[in-house]
């Protein structure tokens, strides 16, 4: 019998309900960040549709607009380009270091206000518009992508009728693979078409540059067990399966070996503790 995340799978590729209910598939779509796109593909029309449309608007409205306000600046949307759409909770930004404080005037001078200063994110927030701006894609003050290497693999793309830039659907490929297994040790569907659509030689490529192979290599696996049904998404990776691949970055990746010392300086903080319980018993990211 197919797994309900192969139902899903089905369901979104072939346009119509294959297996189960679309209230079960949709729980599931929800969990997988897939919810618009399999609304859509499967023609559902009714109230969670029209929910997710109006807040796909505006979520793509807020996109625009910082595109707008960054435009002259070397940055680029990431975590953004997906193959089957999602409403996002934030604006994902990298940009590079030396126009950083410039992109933090700019929004500001926008209504957006910074709400958590990091080493390598600035989070700001204007009303329900979160955007986050990294200059190099970490965890717990950790690098594990060269986000300066990155910005050198973006392409203008339109939004809304606005132009923007965002990565390349090779970079994305890298950059989904790599925060799904190095950062949130969880594997959604959202990231499983990303990977499926996107990976290719030039992806594996610049997975080899940046050190990224073995988040690579997790995934690419993970695809073949979700796709033979021998694996439900969300997929949580098991913590020494995690540990290991972490101490594999470690010794292969000097910039990721470099600022793990950041993590004592985390630890020091309060709601440290709380955040990584949060973090055991969530069932997404």
């Amino acid at each position: 019998m197919p797994t309900k995340t192969l139902k899903l799978i089905r369901s979104i590729d072939s346009g119509s309900i294959v297996g189960g209910s679309i209230e079960e598939l949709a729980e599931l779509a929800v969990l997988n960040k897939v919810l618009l796109g399999f609304l859509r593909r499967v023609g559902y029309e009714g109230p969670l549709r029209v929910r997710e449309e109006n807040r796909y608007r505006r979520y793509m409205s807020g996109v625009a607009e910082v595109s707008r306000a960054l435009s002259g600046l070397d940055y680029a949307l990431f975590k953004f380009r997906k193959p089957v759409e999602h409403v996002s909770v934030d604006i994902d930004v990298l940009i590079r270091r030396a126009h950083l404080p410039k992109a933090v005037r700019t929004l500001a001078d926008r209504g957006f206000r910074i709400e958590v200063l990091e080493p390598y994110t600035v989070t700001m927030v204007r009303g329900g518009t979160i955007v986050d701006l990294y200059t190099h894609p970490s965890f717990a003050w950790i690098v594990y992508l060269d986000g300066e290497r990155l910005l050198e693999e973006t392409e203008p793309i339109e939004v809304n009728g606005s132009e923007a830039r965002a990565l390349t659907r090779e970079a994305e490929a890298v950059a989904t693979a790599t925060h799904a297994i190095y950062k949130e040790h969880m594997y959604l569907l959202s990231d499983y078409y990303v990977t499926k659509r996107w990976l290719n030689g030039k992806a594996l490529n610049l997975a080899r540059e940046l050190r990224a192979e073995e988040a690579v290599k997790t995934v690419l696996k993970l695809n073949e067990q979700i796709e033979q049904g021998r694996v439900e998404t969300p997929v949580k990776l098991k913590p020494a399966q995690s540990m290991e691949i972490l101490a594999r970055k470690f010794m292969e990746d000097s910039n990721f070996r470099a600022t793990t010392i950041n993590i004592l300086r985390l630890a020091m903080r309060k709601r440290t503790v709380h955040q990584l319980v949060q973090r055991i018993k969530r069932r997404t990211y």
